[in-house]
């Protein structure tokens, strides 16, 4: 009886698991904008690279740790998940609560949004200059900051791959697709 029992039980609570599980990387699949596993990485060489090493989770949502070196010396580590409305959102450790928008990769041509939304001079005004199946830019203006207000920048993102940008070697998924 405790053998014929004992599966019924432990099945369905693999099936909620698995489902969860889905759902939590939802987006974060080699074919999206950017695509997030631990050992992705994108590197012009050995001194300048980004690497994903690892996830933590803040305010309860998982995020992906992306681990930079340039030129060598200086290291940057920022930690981003794709949310429910297929935003790329940043976060931080230390400040619980606040998200930073990077990209709506739902969004459309055009479309504008705000990084934090806050009109604080870090809150960047976000275009979407450039969209298609393949690729989406968006252009970042400092529009509440006095000296750097009318000099966006600009953030592309190749789909499949991630990072748009001069890299000598990428690796999605277990792959080398350059």
């Amino acid at each position: 009886m405790k053998k014929t029992f004992l599966p019924l039980l432990v099945f369905p609570i693999l099936l909620v698991s698995c489902t969860m599980q889905n759902k939590s990387n939802k987006g974060n699949t080699p074919e999206s904008f950017m695509p997030m596993q631990i050992g992705n990485y994108w590197k012009v060489d050995a001194q300048n690279y980004t690497e994903i090493k690892d996830t933590l989770r803040i305010d309860g949502n998982l995020y992906y740790q992306f681990y930079s070196l340039v030129g060598g010396d200086a290291v940057s580590k920022v930690f981003l998940r794709i949310d429910e409305n297929k935003q790329l959102v940043e976060s931080w450790p230390s400040s619980g609560g606040k998200e930073y928008v990077r990209a709506r990769f739902g969004g459309k041509l055009n479309e504008s949004f705000f990084t934090l939304n806050d009109k604080s001079a870090n809150d960047y005004k976000v275009t979407i200059v450039e969209k298609s199946d393949r690729k989406m830019t968006f252009s970042f203006d400092m529009i509440y900051h006095d000296n750097l207000k009318g000099q966006p920048h600009l953030e592309t993102y190749i789909k499949g791959q991630g990072f748009d940008g001069n890299w000598n070697e990428i690796k999605i998924a277990g792959k080398l697709i350059k």
